[in-house]
């Protein structure tokens, strides 16, 4: 049931801070909020700072006309291996696939390097008798009296979840159809993830961790969109709500239950949603999205007003920077990289004497000492408290008072040892964290082929804002924006996405002449069914779909495709040549070279359906001071040779459009304090954005 009014909430639950944003699509109005996230439960934080923000609107619940939910629930549970105890059910013959993996040494140099471990251990690998080739022809038909027997053994080891991997099931699914109707009469209560659901493209190994993940993960996904559901009716809100894909566009929460290998970068996508939003707004060409929260970071090159998508994610790298330490993702994703640094990193010093920042973080609860909640480890939000970075008074609007004292305590622990003073502690704990995090967005940014001094950056996340200055420099960035509302800049996005819904088909075949473009349309034809079918049931408006068709495609002998939008005269008059035009575009822009005469194969067809993005207009609030917003001054330490300076702090509502602001500044909003360092200029745009020139 929808209400009629004009007001939609975006809210997002990070390890540290729920964010939440309310907006009306009429007057461009929002209202922000702020609120610690419990583990525990996080439908209990969230469902408090649902009702706060309504609250503090003058609203009641009814008033909402939609909700849009970002979470990290999915990835929490894999990188804490907190799930479902889970059976993996393979073609006899593949029972080591997970373990087996690639088969490949992501650091050939490393004589130590570890291999991701597997999500599901052999013990929990079971094996059928069944064998099918890619072509549908079937070698050895399924034994299913013995799929009725490995039940009794699943329900006798009390399993919660079962995945099930048929080795070509991506191309013909029947078996695993039957072994999934088999268990779920068999093992009533049990969740059943079976691959072919989960993805159709082949590779076992790929395939089959994504279908552990999804097992793995299911049950506790079911749960959470129940219980969430539950506290938002008794509450009052009856409106429809959606949950954001790592995709970056939106589904019903009842697909993000069974399938929740779509949701794993579900809160982070929303604010590189945000930043293609703001590219496209202001007609920025590259923008370097940096998001710093209070658990991670994350950063994202965004060309041309869209982000980049990739269906080569990697979760729980080994090394944070080496692609192949992770275990793969196979699906459309938001491609970003995560760096182990948010403001509730714990910082300490090593066997070697040496400083090392995260990755493990104090959460929401206890949370840096600086919060009283319990907390006596050093965090990053500490170092930044004793700095000056952040003004005491002024957290989460004043609703938090932070304690200097409990911070320069635990500050002290990293100190004494290390021989500095707590203020050089400190500084020692800032200048790591943004070296740590300079040195993944420059090797992301490398990677894509962009240099960093030559773009934009975003800055937004309840931390960014504080570190922003210290990146832009070490990157020789000369230009960054801070959106309004930055501190909950992520939530905002989740009202700026689209539903919208991913296939595909793998099926190989040469781009020659004389190519059966009959078969590729019903491929196509019967993804984009499955597509819309997704798309449905999250209430999209069917007069604003589009959609996209997209190929894989590699030379023949490659072990690795490259997605590629697929040209109009190709479906409709059978132009192979135009295809592989545009693949050797790709590979020319991606690797420096292509190679001419040789044979190009799809092995892939992928498709998008989506509804068009909604176009927002939001109203400054900062043109209306609030009554109490008073300049104040504090001290912000500059480094051991320079000490502690004066500097101002300036409440965001006081700014006035083109006025710049010098250095050293804090420019303080309710959600977040924004650092202009020495040498910088800061100054509110026509838009709201507040523009941080550096000079060098």
């Amino acid at each position: 049931m929808k209400s009629a009014s004009s007001w939609r909430i975006g809210f997002d639950i990070g390890g540290t801070f729920t964010d939440l944003v309310l907006l009306n699509d009429t007057t461009g109005e929002t209202v922000r909020h702020k609120t610690l996230t419990t583990p525990d439960d996080p439908a209990d934080g969230a469902y408090t700072g649902l009702t706060q923000l309504v609250a503090q609107a003058g609203l009641q619940a009814s008033d909402i006309h939609t909700i849009t939910h970002g979470t990290t629930l999915a990835i929490n549970a894999l990188l804490e291996r907190r799930g479902a105890k889970t059976a993996l059910v393979v073609t006899r013959g593949f029972r080591d696939v997970l373990v087996l993996g690639r088969e490949y040494r992501y650091d050939i140099y490393d004589l130590n390097g570890a291999p991701a471990q597997p999500l599901l251990p052999r013990s929990q690998a079971y094996e059928i008798s069944e064998r099918v080739t890619a072509r549908g022809e079937i070698i050895t038909p399924l034994d299913e009296a013995e799929v009725v027997q490995l039940a009794a053994e699943l329900r006798a080891q009390r399993y919660e979840a079962v995945a099930v991997l048929c080795l070509h099931a991506y191309a013909w699914p029947e078996h695993e159809l039957r072994i999934e109707a088999i268990l779920s009469r068999e093992l009533p209560g049990v969740s059943i993830s079976v691959s072919h659901k989960v993805s159709r493209e082949i590779r076992e190994y790929d395939r089959g961790v994504l279908t552990a993940m999804n097992a793995f993960v299911q049950p506790k996904a079911r749960r959470y969109m129940a219980r969430l559901e539950e506290k938002l009716r008794e509450g009052g809100f009856v409106c429809d709500w959606l949950v954001m894909g790592s995709n970056g566009g939106l589904m019903a929460p009842q697909v993000a239950a069974d399938y929740p290998t779509r949701i794993i970068e579900s809160g982070p996508a929303g604010g590189i949603v945000a930043t293609a939003a703001f590219a496209r707004k202001n007609g920025q060409q590259q923008v370097l999205a940096f998001d710093m929260g209070g658990t991670t970071a994350k950063a994202c090159v965004v060309r041309h007003g869209e982000p980049t998508i990739t269906t080569d994610y990697e979760v729980g790298r080994a090394d944070r920077l080496l692609k192949g330490s992770g275990l793969p993702v196979k699906l459309p994703v938001v491609d970003m990289i995560e760096i182990g640094a948010g403001g509730g990193s714990i910082a300490r010093v090593d066997t070697l004497g040496l400083l090392e920042i995260g990755p493990e973080s104090a959460s929401a609860w206890p949370g840096p000492a600086c919060y009283g909640r319990g907390g006596c480890l050093p965090t990053v939000t500490d170092a930044n408290l004793v700095l000056g970075l952040l003004d005491p008074d002024a957290f989460l609007g004043g609703r938090m008072r932070l304690d200097v004292d409990a911070a320069r305590q635990a500050i002290r622990q990293v100190a004494e040892p290390l021989g500095l003073s707590i203020e050089d502690a400190a500084w020692g704990i800032h200048e790591v964290a943004n070296s740590k995090m300079s040195e993944a967005l420059r090797t992301h940014a490398v990677e894509k082929n962009v240099n960093p001094s030559q773009m934009t950056m975003l800055a937004f996340g309840g931390a960014g804002p504080s570190h922003a200055w210290s990146l832009a420099k070490q990157l020789a960035v000369k230009r960054v924006f801070f959106p309004h509302g930055a501190g909950v800049y992520s939530a905002f996005g989740l009202l700026t996405a689209p539903p919208s819904a991913d296939f595909v088909r793998s099926d190989r075949c040469r781009l020659l002449a004389g190519i059966d473009i009959t078969r590729i349309k019903a491929i196509f034809a019967e993804g984009f069914d499955e597509a819309m079918t997704t798309l449905a049931a999250a209430n999209a408006d069917p007069d604003c779909i589009v959609q996209q068709k997209l190929a894989g495609v590699r030379y023949v002998g490659q072990g690795s495709e490259l997605t590629v939008t697929l040209p109009e005269r190709f479906l409709a008059q059978g132009d192979v040549q135009a295809l592989i035009t545009a693949f050797e575009a790709a590979h020319q822009t991606r690797f420096g070279r292509i190679l001419p005469g040789q044979s190009v194969e799809v092995v892939n067809w992928r498709g998008r359906v989506q509804t068009t993005p909604p176009i927002l207009t939001t109203t400054d609030q900062s043109a209306h001071p609030e009554p109490d917003a008073r300049e104040k001054n504090q001290a912000v330490y500059l480094g051991r040779e320079q000490g502690f300076s004066p500097c101002r702090v300036i409440p965001r509502s006081l700014l006035v459009t083109g006025v710049a602001v010098q250095g050293p500044a804090l420019l303080q909003e309710k959600e977040c304090a924004i650092y202009v360092g020495p040498g910088a200029s800061a100054q509110l745009d026509e838009q709201g954005n507040i523009l941080m020139e550096l000079n060098g």
